[in-house]
């Protein structure tokens, strides 16, 4: 049987009542061959269907895979800095990475089972990234980040510090946040619920990604939800709200938007990557 298929099989069962305590030895197999196969970029969460950002869709056999681990595991105490803790998992072997040029500095990088790093990466410290997240090669992840549950990031992605990538395990057919090839975000960004941020775009400091917030494109005149459109600049602005005239609020009442407009050259200037940063 192949992996998808083994995954299937135990994923029925644990819905008929299989329970940490009944799983065999057989079945604690499949979830590390599973881990084994996330960490090593041959599976992952989502995948990208077509040519534009919309077309990314959920691999809900990969996600039930991952709440198995959760599901047929029991918490133990575990070690790390010198500290116990208390998780299904341990956290992730790292000595793979430097044969593949990535780096994660000491005192405060978390890097959970399940979760794959391409080439070239660079985890600054504290910052963590979650179960099923994959990371793209040459992506920076820097200080206070988070990367949630599940989250694609592409190659050549800049995260600025203390942005948080959202993650998403439940529900099971719910797609995750979605960061593509050549994006860069600015210091105290949030994605997300699902939202998806086309290839080589560049969002503004302190800018709220979720579908509940309209994005203005102004290339192509038109309010999308859910996704930035490949090659924009997005940054937020207020708007005017549905209860702007409301007697409670004196001045009128305003809500966050999203602005979309073209990528300037002095903009992608500004966050060009350093290679030297990578030798």
């Amino acid at each position: 049987m192949s992996l998808e298929a083994d995954v299937a099989d135990l994923w029925n069962r644990y819905q008929d009542g299989l329970t940490a305590a009944d799983a065999t030895d057989a079945d604690a197999a499949v979830v590390d061959e599973f881990l084994a196969a996330l960490e090593a970029g041959e599976v992952r969460a989502a995948e990208k269907t077509g040519d534009d950002v919309t077309s990314w869709e959920a691999n809900e056999w990969v996600k039930r895979g991952i709440l198995l681990n959760f599901g047929l595991r029991e918490t133990a105490p575990r070690e790390y800095g010198g500290v116990t803790y208390h998780d299904v998992l341990p956290l992730r072997d790292t000595d793979d990475l430097a044969e593949r040029g990535t780096r994660n500095t000491p005192d405060g990088t978390v890097i959970r089972r399940g979760a794959y790093l391409g080439s070239d990466c660079i985890m600054m410290s504290p910052s963590f990234v979650n179960m099923g997240a994959y990371v793209g090669d040459g992506t920076l992840v820097d200080s206070c980040d988070t990367v949630g549950s599940c989250a694609q990031l592409g190659e050549n992605v800049k995260l600025g510090a203390n942005t948080l990538i959202g993650g998403v395990l439940e529900p099971v057919e719910d797609a995750p946040v979605v960061i593509e090839d050549g994006v860069s975000l600015g210091a105290g960004c949030r994605v997300t619920s699902g939202f998806r941020v086309g290839e080589n775009s560049i969002v503004g400091e302190n800018t709220l990604l979720t579908p509940r917030i309209p994005v203005y494109d102004l290339v192509e005149e038109e309010v999308v939800y859910g996704h930035l459109p490949a090659e924009r600049r997005a940054f937020t602005r207020m708007v005017e709200s549905s209860v702007g005239d409301h007697d409670l609020f004196e001045g009128g009442a305003y809500k966050p938007a999203v602005v979309a407009t073209h990528v300037e050259e002095e903009t992608l200037e500004a966050t060009r990557r350093e290679d030297a940063l990578r030798e």
